[in-house]
């Protein structure tokens, strides 16, 4: 459990630190994201529930989704702006 609170701190550090950068900010909710499905994994696992490891999936496949949807609305930002820095 530390390991997972510890990955959701530097997830929190990483977003508010690089509000410039917004593929940096993407990744930081990535980290955030897996941290909260590592400790449901745990707990999970701890109180032998399969429930914990279905619903873990399910956090993993929306995950990606907002990856995606992230990198497409950077695309369209990149196109628009020609730069993908937050402040111009």
């Amino acid at each position: 459990m530390n390991l997972s609170l510890f990955l959701f701190l530097i997830g929190i550090l990483g977003f508010i630190l690089n509000r410039k950068n917004i593929i940096l900010m993407i990744i930081a909710i990535e980290i955030m994201l897996l941290a909260v499905t590592l400790l449901v994994l745990i707990s999970s696992i701890g109180f032998d529930d399969n429930g914990g490891q279905t619903f873990s999936i399910y956090i993993i496949s929306i995950a990606g989704a907002e990856s995606v949807i992230g990198l497409s609305i950077l695309v369209a930002y990149y196109r628009l702006r020609g730069t993908i820095s937050l402040r111009t």
